[in-house]
This record gives C-alpha cells, structure tokens and sequence, in this order.
C-alpha cells in the first residue's frame, strides 16, 4: 500500500470526473486582496475553435486606455500527434502538456488528484482530478489567496517548488517549499477543491522538496533534500534526511537524520538528490527521488530498506528512469525524464507520472517540463519505469480504470480551446505574475469581455503587472484575441506577450509613436541594453472607427511570427519567423515554460 494511496472514498465526490472548475469551494483564481474563499475558481470557458473569425460583441463600445478583450483562442498544433494518434484504450503523453512540471499524485478510493509546481505564478499549485488517470480536470489552485502565498518581488524562476500531495485520516496535505520566501510550509484541506488552510511552516527543515509519508503504524515522517551533514564535497553534492512528524501537533519531533548522502554512489559524484518520495510495499520501505540535475541529465532512482529511517540500499539497476543515454537526434525526442511519483490502483497495478521535456531542436523546448504518465513494473522487487533503451512512449495502452469522458478544457494531444470570457471569473488555466495585491481585471462590468486596468507596472520588472496568462502547451501553436483599445498618453501599451521570464519575452502591442497610435513588436532578450525591450517592427494603426484589433502570435519551434487585423481573419504579418530560441529554458534559463498572456500597462493612471 502507497503512501500516496487510501482506499478511502472521498466523502462528496461523485461523477466521472469529479467537480469542474466553478463548483468546488476553494477560492477564485482572481487577484482580489484577501479575498479567497467559497467560489472556486469559475466556469470552464469551453473549447473548440472559432478560429477567431467570429463576430466580436457589442462594438459599440467606446474603446478607452484600459483594453477591454473580447475572446482569446488557443490552437496547438504539435507535429508529432500527426504521426501518433491514440486509438480505443489508449492515450497519449505528456497528459499535461506545457509547463506542469514536478508532479505529485495520490489516490483517494476511486479518485486521483494531482499538483505542479508553479514557481512565481499565482494563483499557485494547479490540481487536478481524475478518475482513468488519462482525462485530467482542473479543481483549481490549492494557494489561491494572498494570505497563502506572498510572491512579492521573488524572480520567476523562485517560488513554488515540488508540491508533494498526500492523504490521511480524512485530510488533504499539500508540502512544499517557498524559494526566496520562508522556506518549507504545509497545508491542509478535507475537501482538495478547498478551501485550504494558511501554510505552516516547518521551520526546522532546511533545503527543498519535502514530502510526507504516513506509515501504517500511526508515525508519519518528512523527507527532503538538504545539504550534506558535513562539508560539501562538489558543486551539486546534496544529500536526503528524514524527521519525524507528529500529525497531533503539526510540528517535526525527534532528530534529523540523513538516508542518502549524494546519490546511489557518492565516488561518482552524483548531483542533485531531490523529489524524494518514501512508500511501503509488503513491509518494506522504498525511497524513490531524482538524480543528475533537472535538465537532459536527469534520471529516477530508487532505495529500498527494512526501516523507515534506514539504512538503505540503492538498485544495481538504477536509474529507474532516465533518457539521457539515447540519440539525441532520434524523431520527436522525449528528454529530461525524472521527478516521478508513484500511485497504485485497486487492481494492485502502479503507475508512475513524471516530468519531461519535448525539445524542437537540442536541448531547446519552450513549453517548459511537462507531466508524463508510464506504468511502473517490478523487477526482482525493484520498481522501474524505463531500462535500457526504452523510450517515453507518446502513445500508451491506458490504465485498467473505467473510461472516463475528456475534460471540458483539454490538457492533451493537439487541441483549440476558446475563452469567450463568459463567466465571472477566469477559468483556472489563467494565472497571474506574483501575488496580485489588489484588483485590476474584470469581467463583469461589461459582459462577455475581459477588462484590464491599465496601470504603472512594468512587464519585465519585479512587479506585479497587470498581465494574464496561460501556458504555451504544444511546440507549434497559435495564440489570438480581439482587444478594444485607445492609447491615450506616452508609455500606454496594452496587448498579447509571448512571456518566459522578466528578462526573455515578445510584446505585440498597440500604442502611441510621435502621437499617433501604432502596431509594435517588442523583444526583451537578456539585459542587453540596459534591460530594455527593443523595438523591432511596427505599422501606423487607424483607431477611429473603434472596432476591435485582432492579434496574433503564432509559434513554429524556433520561429515565432506576429500579425494583425482589422476585420475577423483579415491577418497582415507585422514580422516573421522570429527567433524563438529566446523563449527556451536553454537560453533564458530558469525552470518555467512560455506563457501567452494579457497585458495593459500605463505611465498616468
């Protein structure tokens, strides 16, 4: 029996696939202050594609200095799901595709749930319900309240790392750590839609990526990545500990102790021991966490000992999962494989999800580290994923689970999703750079449109920017929206942002030139010239007739092309097959993927 698994049914939890997004209790995703609680997180927002050429609503509006966005519609259109399609009783990977990374899951009864780290975007931690493993819903966001999660100035990059989801007696855990914050915290929730609790704070756990495991004697533990009890012995050298968690009190009892010391075998080196997850099976304890780093070196291994605190023992047959050995340059490459966790079903079958990358070209992928799902087999007593020359399979004979119908907004495969800003609230695939701390997006005053005030926060900067977004998922996609808009002073902007962190992004904007209103493309690469975006294309714009501007950017692997319209499909290329590489992990650095997002900003609000 897992760690991460009861047989508990969770009270309340009916249907295929549990709660959409708008039925829970757990707080919105909206950035009011202090406000969370009772709402979820809106209604879904559908899909399927119009294209974008559909009419816009009420025209008639008067465009002012805060734009007003009438849809917004996404398109992946990935190459590789024209050569892998899944048929009956399969699916395909990664089930979470675009930055999900860092996934944690377990099983309540008939239900699944799972979370991903989410860095310095907020709302934070996505989770997901499912009941086949393969159709995955959003419930929401476990940090949705300010008073959750304060991400004021901390880099894109810092923030949420490696939830660790888990069940016991009744209540939810969530553990994780805040970078550039205060360290590790947990939180608690009976009902994983929410709402949950505010965090507490483990204050004598150090490092990051701690995990609970509950054993069936009534102990419960945390296990993380720290440093070594003594000196560090190379760049890299971390080591896993274990303490004792008193479930009563909420508080670490007992001493800290460490379980593995650099890796499976320190006169190698080893770099990076983190994601640690301790489960039991037939009496005995295995460790599993990732090793080699988080990029094309990464891999899973596994310990196993008789005793929760150890000692343990690595498999010889370790990793458990990598792709770091295979060609490089073999068709649709899965790479980066690692950070897994593992779940067992009723049927006595484990699975495994865990994070990879797709790269375009290299090492180079835009979409950030995505969640892969892979049966888990037992060799000799050993778990493993992938061996020898196994690849990450992008089709796969599903899990022994009822079927289970698609979600409402797909996570998977090549897909169109539309938001036509329906609801009164953003469905739960928007997010927010850092902690919102007061209220600059609407939906209701003027129905069926999204509305941003403009304000005088820099994209770019350590702000909290009037900027929405979502993730880029698939290598090859399209990203457009209909937006009403008049600048009115120099410095007002408002438009679509191909983002990847403050220092690395595409700006396709309207505003001022000389005095009169223009398309621009900016870009901001790195801190070359003083910081600044440089402009790099722009055409004068006629704002007078007050009707909507259509725009678009649109993603081709490593090129990227940025158009315009005046009527519904009408596009004019501004520029093209401009170099993407800037928005890849490998040049921006960091550990997110590319958003595509709604900005407005203003100089004189």
């Amino acid at each position: 029996m897992s760690a991460c698994t009861s047989e508990d049914a969770r009270p309340g939890t009916s249907g295929d696939q549990g709660p959409e997004p708008g039925t829970g209790g757990g707080g919105g995703t909206g950035p009011d202050s202090g406000t969370g609680g009772g709402g979820g997180t809106g209604p879904d927002s559908g899909t399927g594609g119009g294209g974008g050429t559909g009419p816009d609503p009420d025209t008639s509006m008067a465009p002012s200095k805060n734009p007003q966005f009438s849809w917004f519609e996404y398109e992946g259109k990935d190459p590789v799901y024209q050569e892998f399609t899944a048929g009956e009783g399969e699916y395909l990977n990664p089930i979470l595709a675009g930055f999900y990374p860092d996934p944690s899951i377990c099983r309540v009864g008939e239900d699944y749930y799972l979370v991903n780290s989410s860095f310095s975007y907020f709302p934070g931690v996505p989770i997901f319900h499912s009941r086949d493993l393969v159709h995955w819903t959003q419930l929401g966001h476990v940090l949705d309240r300010p008073s959750q999660l304060d991400l004021d100035s901390q880099a894109i990059s810092e923030g949420i790392f490696a939830p660790a989801i888990r069940y016991h007696d009744g209540v939810f855990y969530m553990v994780t750590t805040l970078v550039g914050g205060g360290g590790n915290f947990f939180v608690t929730a009976t009902d994983p839609a929410g709402p949950w609790s505010d965090p507490i704070w483990l204050n004598s756990v150090d490092g990051i990526d701690p995990s609970f495991f509950f054993d069936d004697n009534g102990k419960a533990y945390v296990v993380n990545n720290g440093p070594p009890a003594g000196v560090s012995l190379y760049d890299g050298h971390r080591a896993l500990w274990i303490q004792e968690f008193d479930v009563a009190t909420q508080k670490m009892v007992g001493p800290r102790s460490v379980i593995v010391d650099g890796g499976v075998d320190i006169s190698k080196e080893p770099i990076w021991i983190e994601g640690p997850h301790i489960f039991k099976v037939d009496g005995t304890y295995y460790l599993i966490a990732a090793e080699g780093g988080t990029g094309d070196q990464h891999s899973e291994v596994v310990f196993r000992s008789a005793s929760v605190t150890g000692p343990y023992e690595p498999y010889a047959g370790n990793p458990i999962l990598t792709q770091r050995h295979l060609d490089r340059n073999r068709p649709f490459p899965v790479t980066s494989t690692g950070h897994a966790d593992f779940v067992q079903l009723p049927n006595g079958d484990w699975w495994s999800v865990f994070l990879g990358t797709r790269p375009y070209e290299g090492d180079l992928y835009n979409t950030g580290r995505e969640t892969f799902l892979m049966p888990v087999r037992w060799v000799d007593g050993w778990p493993v994923i992938t061996a020898g020359m196994e690849t990450v399979p992008y089709v796969h004979d599903t899990p022994a689970l009822p079927p289970q119908p698609a979600p409402a907004i797909p996570m998977s495969g090549n897909f169109t999703y539309r938001d036509e800003f329906e609801g009164d609230e953003l469905a739960p695939t928007w997010n927010f750079i850092r902690t919102p701390v007061e209220q600059w997006h609407d939906l209701t005053a003027s129905p069926g449109w999204l509305t941003l005030r403009a304000r005088p926060a820099h994209l770019g900067q350590r702000e909290q920017p009037s900027f929405v977004g979502r993730r880029q998922q698939h290598g090859w996609a399209s990203a457009s929206t209909a937006m009403k808009y008049l600048p009115s002073a120099p410095g007002d902007a408002a438009g679509l942002v191909a983002f990847q962190n403050d220092d690395f992004y595409y700006f396709l904007g309207v505003t001022l030139a000389d005095g009169e209103p223009v398309i621009q493309l900016e870009k901001k690469a790195g801190s070359s010239a003083n910081g600044e975006p440089q402009v790099i294309a722009s055409a004068p714009l006629d704002l007078s007739a007050g009707a909507p501007i259509h725009l678009k950017i649109e993603a081709q692997g490593a090129a990227y092309s940025f158009s315009y319209a005046r009527e519904p499909g009408a596009w004019v290329s501004l520029l093209e097959e401009v170099d993407g590489k800037t928005l890849s992990t490998q040049q921006a650095g960091g550990f997110v993927g590319t958003y595509i997002g709604l900005y407005a900003y203003t100089e004189q609000p």
